[in-house]
């Protein structure tokens, strides 16, 4: 994607992931250094009452970020950057990474665009909502 520039209410994404699997959680629970067990250890996240597994807030996180940093390539930078954590992640899930332009302004020779931010499941069920801001070169 990179550098490319926006207008309000203009679709960013999508980004989809390919399903989430139970050792790409074990990974990212020694990479972010999370070993709650609720993560991987099946019995503990049911005796927790969550019905099995459930995926890193910070992992479903980290995949809007990837979709941001795409948007934004190696010239943008990203000024704003923050989620809500609205629903459960499964092993299997596949997310996709969406966003949608609030509104947009120039600035000493950059554009700043203002999104809001979401991963939704395969079903459609959002796990994340957030808002970004970035900035690119405006002249493109």
């Amino acid at each position: 994607m990179g550098n490319k520039l926006f207008q309000s209410g203009e679709t960013i994404g999508p980004l989809t992931k390919p399903p989430i699997t139970k050792t790409q959680l074990v990974m990212y629970s020694g990479a972010s250094g999370d070993f709650n067990p609720i993560h991987t250890v099946e019995e503990f996240a049911l005796e927790a009452g969550l019905g099995g597994v459930i995926a890193h807030g910070m992992l479903t996180m980290a995949f809007v970020g990837q979709l941001m940093t795409d948007v934004i390539g190696m010239e943008g930078e990203l000024r704003i950057f923050g989620v809500r954590f609205t629903g459960m992640v499964r092993p299997g899930d596949e997310l996709t990474c969406e966003g949608r332009v609030l509104e947009t302004r120039i600035e000493a020779g950059r554009q700043i665009v203002s999104c809001e931010v979401w991963a939704a499941t395969q079903e459609g069920n959002k796990a994340v909502r957030g808002h970004a801001e970035y900035a690119i070169p405006a002249e493109q």
